[in-house]
């Protein structure tokens, strides 16, 4: 940005814009005060700051001081010691429904339990928590994302779904209602600033959470196996399908970041 002085006078013969990068003519004192101001000015430049992914951090109310420390706190409160048992980790991903809306989610592995949170870190509320039995996951598949072939919705990046209670797809009902939450599965990618910085890197690797995932699961189904069901769970490397095709909404959710809280110029939602 380039900033120019009120010049108080043009030279005469209507000099154009160039003319004021010329050097300033010696102006004579006055015999009744200071001398008078130049005619012309030179230019300045002005520093432009360019916006970092780092930078970007500070839009993200998750990476506030203290922001994902009170989360978790509100969270294990609701917590009961038979049915989830102790926190083993927490995650922060994007969780990706099966109309490809992307939404910011604390995720948290208990010894019997996955948590799935959604928690408003603009006014720090814990919105809803899906429980999710470790002992009732039989499906755990990572991979690309897939879509049909005609799909004008699509989605780049690994995935890691995961599917309880021997159910590989949703009701016909479910699949068409862009708010259901009866879907048998949950699918995760990792959060947009996942690699903005060192210090938060550790909480939103995907692969790690996989990682931690599988085991939980494992050793839940061998201490707290479900009666009357074949325990075990089935690790798979496959594409995941999100069956959208036009996907308007998704794309204005997702462009807009709309699942994230996050400031909006003077607005933060």
């Amino acid at each position: 940005m380039l900033a120019l002085g009120d010049a108080e006078g043009s030279p005469p013969g209507g000099c154009g814009p160039a003319a004021v990068l010329g050097v300033a003519a010696p102006v004579p004192l006055s015999p009744r005060g200071p001398p008078a101001p130049p005619a012309r000015q030179s230019l300045r430049p002005l520093p432009v700051r360019t916006a970092t992914r780092r930078g970007r951090l500070r839009d993200f109310f998750v990476f506030r001081p203290g922001a994902v420390e009170q989360a978790v706190g509100e969270i294990r409160a609701v917590l009961t010691p038979a049915e989830d048992g102790e926190v083993q980790s927490v995650w922060l991903l994007a969780e990706i429904d099966h109309w490809n809306n992307e939404k910011e989610r604390l995720v948290l592995i208990t010894d019997r339990s996955l948590l799935i949170c959604k928690y408003d870190f603009i006014s720090l509320q814990c919105q809803h928590v899906t429980r999710i039995s470790l002992s009732a996951v039989d499906t755990i598949s990572v991979g690309e994302f897939e879509f049909p072939p005609k799909s004008l919705n699509k989605r780049e990046g690994i995935g890691v779904r995961i599917q309880w209670d021997k159910q590989s797809c949703a009701s016909f009902i479910s699949r068409w209602n862009p708010w259901s939450t009866s879907v048998p599965y949950a699918t995760f990618t990792e959060h947009p600033m996942a690699d903005a910085d060192e210090k938060i890197t550790s909480l939103c690797l995907l692969e790690n959470f996989k990682t931690q995932l599988i085991q939980a699961v494992k050793k839940a189904h061998k201490e707290c196996p479900l009666p009357g069901r074949a325990n075990g769970v089935l690790v798979l490397e496959r594409p995941l399908l999100i069956e959208t095709y036009l996907g308007l909404m998704s794309f204005i959710n997702n462009e807009a970041k709309l699942g994230y809280s996050m400031t909006r110029g003077k607005i933060g939602f």
